[in-house]
């Protein structure tokens, strides 16, 4: 049987395949708001599309799921993160591990930091909320616990620090930034609210004391 002639069929200029995306960037919109303001779980899917202006017909084609649409949320926002962290580490070519280290952590933070609502989302609730969802965690941790080891053993080869085993060196920094970035959501300490230059200062020290750097 012949297939559907409006499949291909173009509606106000844009194909199929564009409609597709805007619908998703829109979604994805309406996450980082909803989401990052009251709650991942307090989201209904209906709530979403109605702030999208999507249908909940296209809602389930496009995207499948509210765990979907939080993997591409956090996806888009880290992937610019990462982003930004490679930049310094070339901007900081020949610079010092420490500098190399601290600056990319920084340009990280400043993303997914840049505001209230990407924290939420990227530190708050995208944790325990299902297998899949833990799975991007653990993949992301090992992406950036990669960059951190690599600069560490460029490190050892240039003789500036000694070797030793820097994969749960890198894992316990990365838990130490979460566990920041969470802080500058939620504030749990009886001192209030914490800055990016405070996180950025404590990643410093543990960094530096940790590698036995000055």
């Amino acid at each position: 049987m012949a297939g559907d002639p409006r499949a291909g069929r173009n509606y106000a200029g844009l194909s199929k395949e564009q409609r597709v995306a805007q619908r998703r960037t829109r979604l994805i919109d309406a996450a980082l708001e909803l989401f990052g303001t009251q709650g991942y779980a307090s989201t209904p899917i209906e709530r979403l599309c109605t702030v999208a202006n999507v249908s909940t017909r296209s809602f389930y084609e496009d995207m499948g799921s509210r765990e979907v649409l939080l993997i591409a949320l956090v996806e888009r926002v880290s992937a610019v993160a990462l982003a930004e962290a490679m930049a310094s580490l070339t901007r900081n070519r020949g610079a010092s591990l420490s500098v190399r280290v601290i600056d990319a952590f920084r340009a990280y933070l400043a993303v997914t930091c840049a505001d209230h609502r990407s924290a939420r989302v990227l530190y708050v609730e995208v944790v325990g909320v299902s297998p899949v969802v833990e799975q991007w965690r653990r993949e992301q941790r090992r992406v950036l616990a990669g960059l951190l080891i690599g600069e560490a053993r460029d490190a050892v080869e240039r003789g500036e620090i000694k070797s030793r085993r820097f994969d749960l060196f890198a894992l316990a920094v990365i838990g130490s930034v979460h566990a920041l970035a969470q802080e500058l959501v939620q504030a749990t300490m009886p001192v209030g609210t914490v800055s990016l230059d405070e996180i950025c200062s404590e990643i410093a020290c543990f960094v530096n004391c940790g590698l036995g750097l000055d």
